[in-house]
């Protein structure tokens, strides 16, 4: 029985760590696609639009692959979880999702539109920037925590409960920090005024996205008593001063490559750096929870033969994906412009 019991806590460890990684892989490669269709807002040339939209269109509808992966994952995985987030947030995720479908629609009609084409623009904008609030929103709400019914291990709150300054605050924090992504992806596909207008952009979008990083890390831990003991009692401050002094690393090296040594790789991957950073501060945050501070991922868990059968499958369906995905990378790697293409 012993032994039974430790392969059950390191399968549901594992299980919990592919639905984070299928998450971050999300967020960091869709997060720079929405980013560029924010900053579509502030460029008004076809042209440069053009070239925004040509730079991750090889690889932008792979992207949500990731995103299913992450909730599928989660509704096999640990479904009491899944049973108890979803009605939670209902509102923001379906958003997102018709956000993403709407986003995706008008990226393919815009190239065949001829009068009407500055319409899917606009579609093109307001659909990466309500996906990417959305996503903000819904994790702020997961992180201020959910009411749960402890007899039937249920959703106890009501339809606005995701709704609350903390989440609209993240939700704001999310779309910077996707514009500081997508920016930085600017500046390592692009070259000429784009480029150097990107630059400067995510100068100003570096500084912001610090500050909310800042100011989320400040204000979450006030929001469950376990937050704050897991950062601020004993020895776990050490956790804060070494996540802080990551940031500040990451961030005075994206400055120094964007205008000092004037770098087209680094910004992009230390903006990259910044939100794996952060997100791994979010998993120490929450962890061991799964619904803060309610569920943990040991009482959500499936049943041990369920999570090994879905592992085999896992362990086939991520390789591929990760292989394809890096290959389509490299395929289109290098420089474009709107007259000859990637180059």
């Amino acid at each position: 029985m012993p032994i039974v019991s430790d392969i059950s806590f390191d399968l549901t460890t594992i299980w919990a760590f592919i639905i984070a990684f299928a998450v971050l892989v999300y967020v960091v490669l869709d997060g720079f696609d929405l980013g560029i269709g924010i900053l579509f807002a502030a460029e008004r040339e076809r042209d440069d639009r053009d070239v925004m939209m040509n730079s991750v269109a090889p690889v932008w509808d792979g992207n949500e692959t990731w995103l299913v992966l992450g909730g599928g994952g989660l509704f096999a995985a640990f479904p009491l979880a899944y049973s108890i987030a979803l009605p939670a947030l209902y509102a923001p995720l379906i958003a997102m999702l018709l956000a993403l479908v709407f986003r995706g629609v008008a990226f393919e009609f815009r190239w065949k539109a001829k009068t009407g084409r500055w319409l899917w623009d606009y579609a093109f904008i307001a659909g990466s920037t309500l996906a990417a609030f959305a996503q903000g929103v819904a994790l702020g709400a997961l992180l201020q925590g959910v009411e749960v019914n402890e007899a039937q291990r249920a959703y106890a709150g009501g339809w606005w409960d995701w709704l609350s300054p903390f989440s609209i605050f993240v939700g704001i924090a999310v779309v910077v920090g996707y514009m500081l992504l997508g920016a930085t992806w600017l500046v390592m596909k692009t070259s000429g005024p784009l480029q150097e207008r990107m630059r400067t952009r995510a100068w100003h979008l570096g500084i912001a996205t610090v500050i909310f990083i800042g100011s989320v890390s400040i204000w979450s831990p006030m929001l469950q008593d376990g937050y704050f003991a897991r950062w601020f009692e004993g020895w776990h401050v050490l956790w804060a001063v070494a996540v802080a002094a990551v940031v500040l690393a990451l961030a005075w090296f994206l400055f120094r490559a964007l205008h000092v040594h004037r770098h087209d790789h680094w910004p992009f991957l230390s903006a990259l750096g910044l939100f794996v950073v952060s997100f791994i501060g979010l998993g120490l945050t929450m962890y061991p929870y799964i619904i803060p501070t309610e569920i943990t991922i040991y009482e959500a868990a499936a049943p041990r033969a369920s999570q090994i059968f879905m592992l085999v499958g896992a362990g086939v369906l991520i390789p591929v994906i990760l292989g394809y995905t890096a290959y389509a990378y490299y395929v289109f790697r290098g420089k474009i412009d709107v007259d000859t293409g990637y180059h």
